[in-house]
């Protein structure tokens, strides 16, 4: 009788797994920056600024009112 050795499919899993692992990671990188050419995080961004100094502003006192005058 002649024993049939089954064919070792491991290593071509963890091939397969590794690949599609860097696939993923080359399409996320190539995404990630997608969002800033639509302009929406300037214009946040320039809006939380000016809010910002508005706040500053405003928060501001005269001397005679930080002495209760």
């Amino acid at each position: 009788m002649t024993d049939v050795q089954e064919k070792d499919n491991t290593w071509v899993i963890v091939g397969a797994c590794i690949v599609a692992m860097i696939v993923v990671v080359m399409y996320l990188r190539g995404e990630k920056s997608a969002h800033l050419e639509s302009g929406a995080v300037a214009q946040l961004q320039s809006e939380t600024f000016a809010n910002l100094e508005k706040r500053k502003t405003s928060n501001n006192v005269s001397e005679a009112q930080k002495a209760g005058k």
